[in-house]
């Protein structure tokens, strides 16, 4: 049964800060920190990228929320408003993504980062995941920005999407961004195509965003159903057990080799089913956190101060975290690497356990991220209160 709620507008204030996805983006990042810091030390899951698919779930979640909104909101004016509409938005995901992007990019050309020299424009226009999948090859110290150029890439046409399609017809369009992200990740498999071709491009990753907004919808115009789905845990649990079985699955299947040689055991498995499994999640995860967890320990897990903060600059924790260090490509010479060195001549101990560089690793990240928080982004980010939805 659905919501009584007209759907004229949402049941309470549909652009409302919701205090526990702070600490979801937490959650995600951390995962990403985790598994490129840990690669290659025994833990063989592909934890990172269940990370970044919670980021594109909740992507999917919040630029809907505000789009659709907006369109509510813009209604009545000439043309629905579609000038404002775009206007805003642009403006404001310019004002938050492009100027700690761009300063990073700028610092890193300067001194001369190889990956950076060598391809900046295919990163200053956000085509890194172009790039990859063209060339067939990852980029060092920048590969990881492939899912921003994805989110960017998002961003081009979602919002004239959802601004000319019938709201009815929202949910058969997010689930018509399910199906055919599916549909593509298998054609690029039977294809026998590069495995990551499939991971990185941005179509292929459109079930993350689809289910998140699917999600947005009806949190704004069936705020009964939102609410009965992701009252309880429970298809949290289910969605985790979903996830297990694929990576089962994945490690006992036969690996698919790969024209290019790129390593990894890849089948049918990890390349069409581990994304969608990740999003689901990331689906009932975030709308368990939406809905707000009220278990005492999750509760405290996502409301702490430690996750509220780390979660306001996940964005720079992801920017800054590959430069600090990578197991697959930071070499024994990287600054990071040779200071490390130096304290260990000084404090020999520190040597005896990788937790202790692994919180070095951490505790330059955080650095960096909030200097780039309070120097740059909190700064910048004030700006949009000027243009309000």
């Amino acid at each position: 049964m659905q919501s009584s709620v007209p759907l004229t507008a949402p049941a309470r204030p549909a652009l409302n800060h919701l205090l526990q996805l702070d600490g979801i983006r937490f959650l995600a990042v951390g995962l990403v920190l985790f598994d490129h810091w840990m690669a290659e030390r025994g833990l063989e899951l592909p934890l990172g990228a269940l990370g970044v698919t919670i980021f594109f779930v909740l992507s999917g979640f919040l630029i809907t929320r505000i789009l659709l909104s907006s369109k509510d909101k813009l209604s009545h004016q000439p043309n629905g408003g579609l000038g404002k509409y775009l206007k805003v938005f642009y403006i404001r995901r310019t004002l938050r993504i492009f100027p700690i992007y761009y300063i990073t990019l700028f610092v890193l050309y300067v001194v001369n980062e190889p990956p950076v020299r060598r391809t900046i424009g295919w990163l200053a226009l956000y085509a890194t995941n172009i790039y990859m999948a063209y060339y067939t090859t990852w980029m060092g110290t920048v590969d990881h920005l492939w899912s921003l150029a994805v989110e960017e890439q998002v961003y081009l046409f979602f919002p004239l999407l959802l601004f000319f399609v019938p709201r009815r017809w929202v949910p058969l369009t997010a689930l018509l961004m399910i199906l055919g992200a599916i549909a593509m990740r298998y054609v690029l498999y039977r294809a026998r195509m590069p495995w990551f071709i499939g991971y990185v491009t941005m179509p292929a990753c459109l079930d993350s965003f689809g289910l998140g907004a699917i999600m947005a919808y009806w949190w704004l115009y069936e705020r009964e159903r939102f609410e009965r789905v992701f009252r309880h845990s429970g298809w949290i649990w289910v969605s985790i057990a979903l996830f297990a079985v694929v990576i089962y699955f994945t490690k006992v299947l036969p690996a698919i080799p790969d024209s290019t040689g790129l390593p990894g055991h890849h089948n049918v498995m990890s390349d069409v089913w581990e994304r969608l499994a990740a999003s689901l999640i990331g689906f009932f995860l975030i709308g368990r956190a939406v809905v707000g967890y009220t278990n005492p320990a999750m509760k405290w897990l996502l409301e702490n101060p430690v996750s509220q903060y780390m979660g306001r600059i996940s964005y720079g924790l992801y920017l800054f975290h590959n430069f600090v260090f990578n197991v697959y490509h930071t070499p024994p010479t990287h600054i990071t690497l040779r200071i490390w060195r130096r304290l260990t001549d000084i404090v020999p101990f520190l040597n005896s356990s990788y937790f202790f560089q692994f919180s070095y690793f951490l505790a330059l990240t955080v650095l960096l991220a909030t200097l780039s928080w309070y120097l740059i982004e909190k700064p910048i980010n004030n700006l949009k209160d000027r243009y309000a939805y």
